[in-house]
């Protein structure tokens, strides 16, 4: 069984559009809803895609402003103008 990655953001209106756009491609993904930040756990891998984030936002979206919501993440992070991956590396 794979370790598990996560992602944890404010609970704000701009952090619930990217929690709404991660769990739309990371079907395998867990939600922990806090009153201030939720929580995504996924086995093995999650991506944060800009275009999925942009849809939700109704907006252009940079993946760096994502640093603004961020709490907390676990595992290595691979990241490039379109998406970033969380994983674990061997």
């Amino acid at each position: 069984m794979a370790q598990n990655v996560s992602i944890t953001l404010q609970n704000t209106d701009e952090g619930r559009a990217i929690v709404a756009a991660i769990l739309s491609d990371n079907p395998a993904a867990t939600v922990a809803n806090m009153p201030s930040l939720t929580k995504i756990d996924c086995p093995g891998r999650l991506e944060v895609r800009r275009d999925s984030v942009e849809t939700q936002l109704g907006r252009a979206y940079d993946l760096q402003e994502l640093q603004l919501s961020l709490i907390s993440l676990a595992g290595n992070v691979d990241e490039d103008d379109e998406r970033i991956v969380i994983a674990w590396k061997n």
